[in-house]
């Protein structure tokens, strides 16, 4: 064993750590494979995250088995595509449970897809371990896990922490205008930080919403700029953050202070007019985040793969941060019990921490959410970068505000 791969494990899993820390010498897995299950968008609207998806647990699997798999045997990811659609994806997670018979479940990429996975998992009793569920409030079965730590009320905690970070400054907004598409997670928190932004004082000179898939941003970009506000607050997932970006540039107004809940980081840092903006975050590849040993060897191995596979960015943030996190927490909970029972594993982790790349995880809250560990980051010279809280900037590094 390496000194790496020592360093490796210790720093892997809660409580599942010191099982696997017992291990003297990787032995080469054997016997049955155990399958995890699990779809993702690997093609319509939702492709290109899912790929970062997909490239992760690809990443994850293959150094699992090289740390000798689960249990002594090897891991196989059984992977399929739910084509963006809530409704396929509620198909093919029958599929696996009935006709593949997976050992176990990991859910898809996006709100409407998990949702449809755990309706699923629920019938058969099955755990969950999800990555991108926005809307905690609709977890109600209770072996659904999340390993995006946001919190149980991320509508609350989320415009709070972005309000927290602008009056760290000395421009504390007076005024917001809140556009959102009508993306399930994206609008759920926007609808909530319409409420936020009220019990603290700052006036709601515009609300929009769109359409998911909308592409004419034009109009919307146009009422902005008649509303002037000191700070505009996007619901946008994916591109649509830069082509509401590209519309306001057509018609030269560039917001004082903009936030983008989940933009395509690596599009949005490509885009002048994006220097300053905000979005939240729970990992990103700097430290203090990279100064965990596990952090840092995924960020350099997600970086190389990424830039082999043509991603268009090879930075790990929350999205792949979310999707190894979730790993984690299926290889901890089977190595502290020993077994692959639901039943069990999901009694487990209502009861127990786990180790993170993002930080330590906790399951006993509402919907068996735990923390919220989420952090504003800050687009800087082609960078995204944490600002706060202080304690996890990058180094250097203090939020701009206008």
């Amino acid at each position: 064993m390496t000194v790496d791969r020592r360093v490796f494990l210790a720093a892997l899993g809660a409580a599942g750590a010191g099982a696997l820390a017992q291990r003297v010498a990787f032995a080469q897995p054997a016997g049955k494979p155990i399958v995890i299950g699990s779809t993702l968008a690997l093609t319509g609207p939702l492709a290109a995250t899912a790929m970062v998806h997909k490239l992760t647990g690809e990443i994850y699997v293959e150094d699992l088995n090289k740390r000798g798999g689960l249990l002594g045997r090897p891991v196989q990811w059984l992977l399929k595509d739910d084509q963006s659609k809530p409704d396929i994806a509620r198909t093919l997670y029958e599929q696996l449970i009935t006709s593949d018979k997976v050992d176990l479940l990991l859910g898809p990429y996006a709100t409407g897809n998990i949702l449809s996975a755990m309706g699923v998992a629920q019938r058969h009793e099955k755990m969950l371990v999800h990555h991108t569920f926005g809307i905690p409030k609709l977890a109600k079965y209770d072996r659904q896990f999340s390993s995006w730590s946001f919190g149980p009320t991320p509508e609350i905690s989320t415009p709070n922490l972005v309000l927290d970070a602008m009056a760290s400054t000395p421009h504390m907004p007076k005024t917001v205008a809140i556009v959102t598409s009508k993306f399930p997670s994206l609008h759920f928190v926007s609808v909530g930080a319409r409420e936020v932004m009220k019990k603290r004082g700052v006036k709601e000179v515009l609300y929009l919403e769109w359409d998911f898939g909308n592409r004419d941003f034009g109009p919307i970009a146009g009422r902005i700029k008649e509303a002037n506000p000191d700070f505009l607050w996007v619901g946008a997932i994916g591109l649509e953050g830069n082509q509401l970006i590209d519309a306001m540039k057509k018609i030269d107004y560039v917001p004082r202070n903009q936030f983008y809940h989940y933009p395509a980081p690596g599009p949005m840092l490509k885009v002048p007019e994006a220097n300053n903006a905000l979005s939240v975050t729970i990992f990103e590849s700097h430290p203090p985040f990279t100064n965990d040993p596990v952090a840092a060897w995924f960020v350099k191995t997600f970086a190389e793969r990424a830039a082999k596979a043509g991603l268009p960015d090879t930075s790990v943030d929350t999205q792949a941060a979310a999707s190894f996190s979730a790993w984690q927490i299926i290889e901890a909970t089977v190595t502290a019990n020993k077994s692959l029972d639901d039943k069990k594993l999901a009694d487990w982790l209502r009861a127990n921490r786990v180790k993170t790349i993002q930080g330590t995880l906790r399951f006993n809250g509402p919907g068996n959410f735990g923390d919220d560990l989420s952090r504003i980051k800050q687009v800087q010279e082609g960078k995204w970068l944490v600002v706060y809280p202080h304690d996890w900037a990058a180094p250097g590094a203090k939020l701009r505000a206008s």
